[in-house]
Order: C-alpha cells, then sequence, then structure tokens
C-alpha cells in the first residue's frame, strides 16, 4: 500500500481506540472486519515510546546547540562530539519509527468506526429492519412482463450486443430507453439544485488517495477497477496508481481534502453527477439477471459536510433520505425504507439506511438508493476540517445519499408502468424531459 500519499490524521480517533479495545473488537465482530485490535495498541505503544525518545534526542541538540554557540576552542569541540552521538542515536531510531509507522498505519486503517444504538445488529442485508413502507404496491389484470421483456419489445436495451462489445453485465440503452436515463438524471438534478444543492460533474479517474479517504480502501480494491497501473514508457514502466470511481462520492467528498473551513461556511451540500463503475466481484443469481447490477452505471450522488455535531448531522441524514424519498413519490414507486444492520455496514458508517423499491419480477423490494452517516470518520482520512466559532479546529462530519441510479431504477419504472399491450407509460414528471411523450410502444 502507498504509504507515501497517506495524509498523517487518517483514523478514527487514536484515544478512543486505546481507551475503548473491547468496544472495537465487538465492532469489528459486528461489521465483518478481520484486524488484530490487541498487535494495532502494542504497535501504537511502541511507536509514541521510540517517538517520545526522537523527541527528547531532539530537544537535547537544540538544546546543546544553543550551548556551543556560547563556547570556544576544546570546550567547543567536546561539545560538537558530544552532540554528533545525539545525532546518531537518533538516526538509528528513525528507520525503526519508519517501520513501526507503516506498520500501524496499515492495521488503523482497518478500525471500523462503532455504530449507532439505533443500528440494528444481525449478519447481512437479510436481518436489516423495515422502518416504514410508502405507496400502494401494483396489481395487473393481465400477466405481467419483466424489465428485460419489456425493454426488448419497445427496443430500449441490448445486452447481447452490450456483453459482446464489453463483456458479461454490460448493455447499450437505446432509443426511450436512453431517453428515460437521461430524463430521470435531469429530474433529480433539477430537483436537488431548486433545494440549494451545489451540481458538480466529478471527476471518475480518482487517485489512491480518494478512494482511502472516503474508506474504500484498504479492503475494496477487488470491486474497483484500476486505470494505467502499469504502462510503458521509454525503458521503464511507470504506475500511474488510479481508479475509476464507483460512486461520486469520492471525488464530492475529498474536494475539501486537507482543507480548514469556517464554521460560517457549513453546511456543504453538493449533488454529484457521474458515471460509476463496479466490478462486481462475488454477486451471483438474480442480482445479475438484467439491468439489476451491472458494471457501468449513472448516478446523482448527494453529500453534506457538516460541523461536528451530532444533532446537526442527525437533521442532514433525514434531509438526505428526504431527498430521495420525494424522488421515488413523485414517481409514483412504492417503496420501504430499512435500517442496515452492523453486518451489512461499511467499515466507516455510524447509521445507515437503505431504500428498497418495489420491483415486480423479483416480487420484492430491491436496493435503490442508500443514506449514510460517517460522522468524523472519512473526514480525519481526508484531513477535512473547520474552525468553530470559538477559534477551535475541528474535523467535519460528512453524510452522503445516492438521489437516483440508473438504470438499476429503470427496472421498477419499466414493470410498474407496463400496460396491457406491452407499451410503457412514462412517469408524468419525466414528460416534459421527453418532448411531452406519454407512454413508450413496442415495435
Amino acid at each position: 500500500m502507498p504509504h507515501a500519499l497517506l495524509n498523517p490524521i487518517i483514523m478514527l480517533d487514536p484515544k478512543l481506540i486505546r481507551e475503548n479495545p473491547d468496544l472495537i473488537k465487538k465492532t469489528c465482530k459486528q461489521k465483518g472486519i478481520k484486524l488484530d485490535v490487541d498487535k494495532l495498541l502494542q504497535i501504537d505503544e511502541e511507536k509514541r515510546e521510540i517517538l517520545k525518545q526522537v523527541e527528547a534526542l531532539k530537544a537535547e541538540k537544540n538544546k546543546a546547540s544553543e550551548k556551543i554557540a556560547q563556547l570556544d576552542g576544546e570546550e567547543k569541540k567536546s561539545a560538537i562530539a558530544e552532540m554528533q552521538k545525539v545525532s546518531e542515536e537518533e538516526k538509528k531510531l528513525i528507520p525503526k519509527l519508519q517501520e513501526l509507522e507503516a506498520e500501524f498505519l496499515s492495521l488503523a486503517l482497518l478500525v471500523p468506526t462503532p455504530q449507532s444504538k439505533e443500528t440494528p445488529e444481525g449478519k447481512d442485508d437479510t436481518e436489516n429492519v423495515e422502518l416504514r413502507t410508502w405507496g400502494e404496491l401494483p396489481k395487473f389484470d393481465f400477466q405481467p412482463l419483466d424489465h428485460v421483456t419489456l425493454a426488448e419489445k419497445c427496443d430500449l436495451v441490448d445486452m447481447p450486443r452490450g456483453a459482446k462489445v464489453a463483456g458479461t453485465r454490460s448493455y447499450y440503452l437505446k432509443n426511450e430507453g436512453a431517453q428515460l436515463e437521461v430524463a430521470l438524471l435531469m429530474y433529480t438534478w433539477d430537483k436537488l439544485i431548486e433545494k440549494g444543492f451545489t451540481p458538480m460533474i466529478v471527476p471518475n479517474i480518482v487517485n489512491y488517495q480518494p478512494m482511502m479517504g472516503t474508506s474504500y480502501f484498504p479492503g475494496g480494491e477487488e470491486q474497483a477497477y484500476a486505470v494505467g497501473v502499469e504502462r510503458v514508457r521509454g525503458e521503464g514502466v511507470e504506475s500511474d496508481n488510479k481508479y475509476l470511481a464507483g460512486t461520486a462520492e469520492v471525488a464530492l467528498t475529498s474536494y475539501r481534502s486537507d482543507e480548514i473551513l469556517s464554521q460560517e461556511d457549513l453546511p456543504l451540500k453538493s449533488c454529484g453527477w457521474s458515471t460509476c463503475y463496479r466490478r462486481e466481484a462475488g454477486t451471483y443469481g438474480k442480482d445479475t439477471h438484467g439491468l439489476y447490477r451491472v458494471h457501468q452505471f449513472q448516478k446523482i450522488e448527494q453529500v453534506i459536510v457538516c460541523e461536528a455535531n451530532m444533532e446537526k448531522s442527525q437533521e442532514m441524514h433525514d434531509l438526505l433520505l428526504k431527498n430521495a424519498e420525494e424522488v421515488l413519490q413523485d414517481l409514483n414507486l412504492p417503496y420501504r425504507v430499512v435500517a442496515v444492520c452492523t453486518g451489512d455496514m461499511g467499515q466507516g458508517q455510524y447509521y445507515k439506511n437503505d431504500i428498497e423499491t418495489w420491483m415486480p419480477s423479483r416480487e420484492s423490494y430491491g436496493e435503490t438508493h442508500s443514506c449514510s452517516n460517517f460522522l468524523d470518520f472519512q473526514a480525519r482520512r481526508l484531513n477535512l476540517r473547520y474552525k468553530d466559532n470559538e477559534g477551535k479546529i475541528k474535523f467535519c462530519y460528512t453524510l452522503n445519499n445516492t438521489c437516483i441510479a440508473s438504470p438499476r431504477v429503470l427496472i421498477p419504472i419499466l414493470e410498474i408502468y407496463q400496460q396491457k399491450d406491452g407499451s410503457i407509460a412514462v412517469p408524468e414528471v419525466l414528460q416534459k424531459y421527453m418532448g411531452n411523450k406519454k407512454t413508450i410502444d413496442p415495435r
């Protein structure tokens, strides 16, 4: 791992780890994270002890330098010789300190943030807890078709040629299928701008640091596409160390990294439009059917950076969730909101909700949105801080939410809005983005 790229402030509050090792061990077990906490603490203690020695030697050198300036002759030579011995001692300790720091960082980057008391305990997504539902489930007076069959009849998606060109789980959106995706994105984009979010088109190719800072690395490398890891230049081989991001969250949250904001600037609300890329390694079964789990997709992501205040962060979490629910309500798509359990949470997530939209062909709800509160977990790794009204420097809190992601959300739209003759009604709020088209007809 490229430690040279890492900021020195990249982990959970060290004091929390030292004073609550049992809590960290329990959190690791709950979130399924393999970490030797005792080893981490042992290395931390060794590192701090050697650092104390190094600082003491530096202080001794500084004191000796002041004294030497006042000496002459043999006394000065003797003092210089003594200071050189101190310098040699310091040089011997530096490599060991660097080795311990590197080992410490590799473990510290795996430390999870303890989840909220409201988070249910469970092993995986099957143990998420339903909080509420919205909308009535559709009832058909004909035999409904799944989204793949509907898309084929109306010539909206071409998956065979997508696979031919780009491999499995690739696709072409065509005709009204392409229009429908852009309409969804534009509608959501306009809605968030009206709510005061700053719109941003973000980089899709990012460095290691933003992936690490937002806690996708280390541990998530298997799901990310690496770009130009090795390429020949002249006679040598150069590493680009860049990655295709799986969400605009990476670029949006990292936008102010290594900066100190003013409390008056907070909260910062932004929405990012990006093409996203994920390898989706390890998925199988019905999740790979049609458009549910693909390698490339479009998203409008919401990110908020706010002050380090629990009440404020809860208010921001509720706002993000409300925005996403409003989009589904405007589309008249039935959904449910769940509290995500410990085993289905990410390393840095303090509290998380998923929104699952009803998909008739699956005869169940399917995840379409996620809303996460990280407290200061990401901000520490990104060195994202603010000066409060009393002049104190604090780490910000960060939150994010998928406001819309396509093509997955096309599944409930196509299936719920299908009609007996095989046509598909266009949701009313999207019609103006599609030339006032009201239906998509079979070809």
